[in-house]
């Protein structure tokens, strides 16, 4: 399955499964996100962020003020340390926050890449659950790690809210087939804020 579909395939299902925001970090390996928002893969409010930390706090402060529960989507490498204080904060606050990293597919990781980072698990116990998703078709079984994923970010079964990492591995290509591209506009006829400067 192409990279974006399986992004679209993502972003659809925890849009069914209660995400209210997805705060979008541009980079390399997470583009498949950005065209499956700009395409209309989720309803909600979806926006992007420049800057990984800042990205991180909003999503803590959209989870403590408003019950939210937000989506912050990084590229691979360093970007994903630059949650660390926002998971941090959402763990002891018990706030419920899914870190969805980008990743290089398993055949990619320690081989001497530039800017790689072991990502799989890369916050440890300072967070409820952590997936590991490799390159995969649209199937029940995605929709039940998401679904899990989901769950443990809002306390199922310890009744604790806090931060689960999803981490989705991306094979090249990472932009959709020239025939799908679609560069304005959403499944719902609503402009996504990817596309302007804001």
């Amino acid at each position: 399955m192409p990279s974006v579909d399986t992004a679209s395939a993502i972003l659809s299902s925890l849009d069914t499964l209660g995400v209210t925001h997805v705060l979008y970090c541009p980079g390399s390996r997470s583009a498949p996100f950005a065209y499956a928002l700009e395409a209309g893969s989720f309803s909600g409010d979806a926006r992007p962020i420049l800057d990984e930390r800042g990205a991180g706090f909003a999503a803590v402060g959209l989870a403590r003020i408003s019950g939210a529960l937000p989506a912050i989507v990084v590229t691979s490498g360093t970007a994903v340390a630059e949650l660390a204080p926002a998971v941090l904060e959402g763990l002891a606050a018990r706030l419920p926050l899914l870190v969805l990293s980008a990743d290089r597919p398993g055949e990619l990781r320690g081989v001497g890449a530039s800017q790689a980072t072991h990502q799989s698990g890369f916050f440890g116990m300072h967070v409820r659950a952590s997936i590991d998703l490799e390159p995969q078709e649209a199937s029940p079984s995605l929709v039940g790690h998401l679904a899990r994923a989901v769950a443990a970010a809002c306390g199922a079964p310890s009744g604790t809210p806090g931060p689960v990492q999803i981490n989705v591995a991306f094979r090249d290509p990472l932009t959709p087939r020239p025939s799908r591209l679609r560069l304005r506009g959403t499944r719902s006829g609503r402009r996504s804020s990817l596309g302007r400067p804001g």
